[in-house]
C-alpha cells in the first residue's frame, strides 16, 4: 500500500481502506480458488494493483465512462480502476466461472457498486463501452477483432474511445497492424520499481 500512496497521494479514506482490504480478501479466496499464482500473492500491491493501477495514470476517465475489462481474472486490472473511478462502471468478464465468483465477492466485500462480473466470453458480449481494457489475455490484432463490435461511438473521454492492453515484452510484430494509430508506453514511466521494465501500456483509439 505505501507504494500505492506514493504514486496516488490523493486517495481519499474510502479508496485507501478499499484497497488496503484487497490483500485479507485475495489472500482468502485464493486459498479456495486460485485467481493468483502462490509466489505472487505476497506481491499483490506491487505486481497486480499498482500494474493495473498504470491504466490510471495514462487516462482518468470521466465520470459515466463505461468499461470493458476482458479476461479480468481475478478482477485486474478492473477492481483498482473501480476502486480509482467510482463515478465509472465496469464490466468485468471473464470465460472462466469461478473467477468471476471471486470477483464479485471481493467487489461486494470492499462495497464496489460500480463493478458488474459476468461469467462469459468476449465474443458474446453485445453491450457498447467506451474502453476496454485488458491485461495481457491474447495477442492485441484477435483481441480487437473480438472487442471491436463493444466500442461505443459516444465520446465523453479527452481519449478517444479505444482499447488499453498492459503487456510485456517486445510489441513490434503485434502492434504492426496499428503501428498509424497505436501508442505504446514503457510502465517506467509512471513506476520506478524495476519490476516494470519490460511492462508496457498499448492504447489503440477504436472509436
Amino acid at each position: 500500500m505505501k507504494q500505492i500512496k506514493t504514486y496516488f497521494p490523493a486517495l481519499t479514506d474510502l479508496q485507501e481502506k478499499q484497497l488496503e482490504a484487497l490483500h485479507a480478501l485475495y489472500r482468502e479466496w485464493n486459498s479456495k480458488i486460485n485467481v493468483i499464482s502462490r509466489k505472487d500473492i505476497d506481491h499483490l500491491y506491487l505486481h497486480h494493483v499498482l500494474h493495473s493501477l498504470a491504466i490510471a495514470r495514462y487516462i482518468a476517465f470521466a465520470p459515466g465512462t463505461s468499461v470493458m475489462d476482458v479476461g479480468t481474472g481475478g478482477g485486474f486490472p478492473g477492481i483498482p480502476l473501480a476502486i480509482l473511478f467510482p463515478e465509472s462502471h465496469f464490466l468485468l468478464l471473464d470465460s472462466i466461472g469461478k473467477k468471476i465468483k471471486v470477483v464479485r465477492e471481493i467487489a461486494t466485500a470492499i462495497g464496489l457498486t460500480n463493478v458488474e462480473g459476468i461469467h462469459c466470453r468476449a465474443e458474446e458480449e453485445k453491450r457498447k463501452f467506451h474502453f476496454v481494457v485488458s491485461r495481457a489475455v491474447m495477442p492485441l490484432p484477435e483481441l480487437i477483432r473480438i472487442i471491436r463490435k463493444n466500442i461505443s461511438k459516444e465520446q465523453i473521454n479527452a481519449l478517444p474511445n479505444g482499447i488499453i492492453c498492459l503487456k510485456g515484452g517486445d510489441l513490434t510484430a503485434e502492434l504492426h497492424p496499428f503501428r498509424q494509430i497505436a501508442e505504446e508506453i514503457s510502465l517506467t514511466a509512471y513506476f520506478s520499481d524495476p519490476f516494470f521494465r519490460t511492462k508496457k501500456l498499448v492504447y489503440v483509439p477504436l472509436g
